[in-house]
């Protein structure tokens, strides 16, 4: 019996936008440690820190009114600078920005890898699934991770620069992105995995 494998055989325009879409990854990827390290180098002397923080109804002046009067605002996000950081808030930077990092170079090298073997013509296969399963929970947590770490970092500057008088702890994380980014990668996922199956249920058919 003689059995057929059929693969998918991109265009010349889908090899161009993939090697565009593979060039972009890596700088992207690139640009992502490079600025988690600047970051880092910046942070680690532990001296007039400038952290973002984000505000849980705080009232403050601004100079929007006639002729710059103040006029009181709600204040959203803000960057505060404090001598220096508790021990446990400054790991969290550190942190904060390696797994910030960490997430974009997992995502796109699990997306080049992919983008890679579509370009030799396996579009569903075990190994491009796993791919597409470990890109988007990886997305998932670390758009998770990112701003919890992130936001100990702040309280910990908050309670540096009032002296622990300021009660402004927000350790929220956005929902609606976050159950959005969990429905893609789970429906990519099982896209994939059917994928595979029929892949593997039609071959070896004459």
């Amino acid at each position: 019996m003689t059995t057929t494998t059929q693969q998918y055989r991109p265009s010349r325009g889908d090899l161009a936008g993939m090697w565009a879409f593979l060039g972009a990854g890596a700088v992207i990827a690139v640009w992502a440690v490079i600025a988690a390290v600047q970051r880092i180098v910046e942070v680690l002397p532990n001296r007039d820190v400038q952290v973002p923080a984000e505000f849980a109804g705080t009232v403050a002046e601004a100079p929007i009114g006639p002729d710059g009067a103040p006029l009181p605002v709600v204040l959203d996000r803000a960057s505060i600078t404090a001598e220096s950081l508790p021990t446990l808030s400054l790991a969290s930077l550190v942190i904060e920005q390696v797994v910030a990092a960490t997430t974009v170079v997992v995502v796109v090298t699990c997306l080049v890898l992919l983008s890679w073997s579509v370009m030799r013509g396996r579009v569903f296969s075990r190994r491009n699934t796993r791919l597409v399963t470990v890109a988007g929970f990886t997305g998932l947590l670390g758009y998770a991770a990112v701003p919890f770490f992130a936001n100990m970092a702040a309280n910990g500057a908050f309670a540096q620069v009032s002296e622990r008088s300021f009660d402004n702890v927000v350790m929220a994380v956005d929902l609606v992105p976050l159950l959005l980014i969990a429905f893609i990668a789970a429906l990519a996922t099982v896209v994939f995995s059917i994928g595979d199956r029929m892949r593997r249920d039609t071959e070896g058919l004459v």
